[in-house]
């Protein structure tokens, strides 16, 4: 078998969908973005098709090699994103030609269905207590919100107590009856972030994701030791390498490797591993698409300390096209009481309307996140 052509189609909300066509006729996607660089990332994918055309798509391990070391730079956001779909497709290439799942190939399954969560609230967190009621509607139990708006280096005691009341409500609301994540979203600092963990720890959220950012790691085990909420960090760190070196200094819990952006299913499985060797929980990031989504569940399926998949039916974002909508097989991601069951067709599982994607990529808008300010002017994390 051998790969015969690459084509892109960047389509609406903010997505990107990879074909690779064999000369056998089978077909595999993936989902190669970061997003707001689709065209970025876009550009790489077919760079990289010099490694790809004329090769056979099912040498995973060493074509995943030759991409990653046969450029002499190698990782960060583009790159590994590139990576990362081209690597999905071809899983879902070989899946496909020996007639069974991917989970299936990687050992098998470990559990019989996975827990997922939904996020609310949006990027100024407000009105989450209805937008929770209405989730709650549809079988969810567990949430994930932004924990605050732009946020200062050093920050007022007003912002903070904004941002820990929200918190409060939603407790007050619902009790026990629901668990919730906060994402700081690194928009807090290091200061700033310790302070926040105190007074929010009484609320007992599941965890806090990205309590400071990817670059300010140094700060995980620090602030681990100030508080008992469990910590989460990893959507923007794009190899094993990287993650070696938190896992090695301490101080996340729960790692959150996004399965579209570091490096695919061949790297996000042996993150994993390194993580269950560390005693460190895996809960993959996964604001974007169904190939996305798809990968992430093959990976949590065979990963025994994987406890939480993310997933964006009905999230903000999406706005002009739905998780599904590019799906012919509903019926396989049916949610169940906050519940996913294994994807029961071979490859990763996905019947792509690839008519459905054509015609939405036609006029694929360029989404880009919002620049935020602070009252001085200067610019703020989003």
């Amino acid at each position: 078998m051998k790969i015969t052509k690459l084509t892109t189609y960047r389509i609406p909300p903010r997505w990107m969908l990879l074909k690779i066509e064999t000369d056998e006729g089978i077909v595999g996607w993936g989902e190669p973005v970061i997003e707001g660089k689709a065209r970025t990332v876009e550009t790489a994918v077919h760079e990289f098709s010099q490694y790809l055309v004329g090769q056979d798509p099912r040498r995973i391990n060493d074509l995943w090699q030759v991409m990653y070391r046969g450029g002499f730079y190698r990782g960060g956001a583009i790159l590994m994103s590139a990576i990362a779909g081209i690597d999905q497709a071809l899983w879902d290439i070989k899946g496909k030609a020996l007639g069974v799942p991917v989970y299936e190939l990687l050992g098998g399954l470990v559990r019989d269905r996975m827990k997922t969560y939904s996020w609310v609230g949006g990027d100024r967190p407000a009105d989450v207590i209805d937008g929770i009621r209405k989730l709650r509607e549809a079988g969810f139990d567990t949430f994930k919100m932004n924990g605050t708006e732009e946020f200062g280096i050093i920050e007022s005691s007003a912002a903070v107590d904004a941002a820990v009341q929200r918190i409060a409500e939603i407790r007050d609301a619902f009790g026990n009856q629901i668990e919730f994540g906060i994402d700081f979203h690194g928009r807090v600092s290091a200061p700033m972030a310790k302070a926040l963990l105190r007074e929010l720890e009484p609320y007992r959220p599941l965890f806090v994701e990205e309590p400071v950012l990817a670059e300010q790691a140094e700060y995980y085990p620090r602030l681990a030791e100030s508080t008992s909420i469990p910590l989460a960090a990893g959507e923007r760190m794009f190899s094993r390498f990287e993650f070696k070196n938190v896992f090695q200094a301490g101080g996340i819990n729960i790692v959150q490797p996004d399965l579209s952006h570091a490096g695919g299913i061949t790297e996000c499985v042996k993150i994993a591993g390194m993580a269950e060797a560390y005693d460190v929980a895996l809960a993959p990031h996964c604001p974007l698409g169904p190939i996305a989504l798809a990968s992430c569940l093959h990976v949590d399926f065979v990963s025994y300390n994987a406890v939480l998949q993310e997933q964006s039916i009905g999230i903000h974002y999406n706005k002009g096209g739905e998780v599904l909508d590019y799906v012919l097989n509903k019926e396989d991601f049916k949610i169940e009481n906050g519940y996913i069951k294994p994807l029961p067709k071979p490859g990763l599982g996905v019947e792509v309307d690839e008519q459905r994607v054509i015609e939405a990529s036609r006029n694929a808008p360029d989404w880009t996140n919002p620049l935020w300010r602070h009252p001085d002017g200067s610019v703020a994390e989003w």
